[in-house]
């Protein structure tokens, strides 16, 4: 292989690898319940608190855990460890997929 063909292989392994690695974003907000997310725990009052009214929501109800950013609403992929943070203020890190309003969970901790 050429000197010329060489590098133009070269740059273009270096450009696939750098377009196929997406930074992560993080976002801070509350884990909810789809649907309690907007409207609070009140109307639905599935248990005495916040944090039991989510779970039996997504228990009772199938309602996926969400994360609450302001008047924004994003599916989470990793239902699990959203579950042990219901209605708590929380830091997920992850890689947004704006079209679906979906964050592909790479971890979330309890925000100071």
């Amino acid at each position: 292989m050429t000197s010329p063909a060489r590098a133009a292989l070269v740059a273009l392994l270096v450009l696939t690898t750098l377009s196929a690695a997406v930074a992560a974003d993080t976002f801070t907000g509350t884990i909810s319940d789809a649907i309690c997310a907007l409207d609070g725990h009140a109307s639905m009052r599935m248990g005495p608190t916040e944090v039991e009214c989510a779970r039996a929501c997504a228990d009772s109800h199938e309602s996926p855990f969400v994360l609450v950013v302001g008047d924004a609403v994003y599916a989470l992929s990793n239902q699990t460890t959203a579950a042990t943070f219901a209605a708590q203020h929380v830091t997920v890190t992850g890689t947004l997929d704006a079209a679906k309003k979906t964050i592909q969970v790479d971890s979330i901790v309890a925000a100071p």
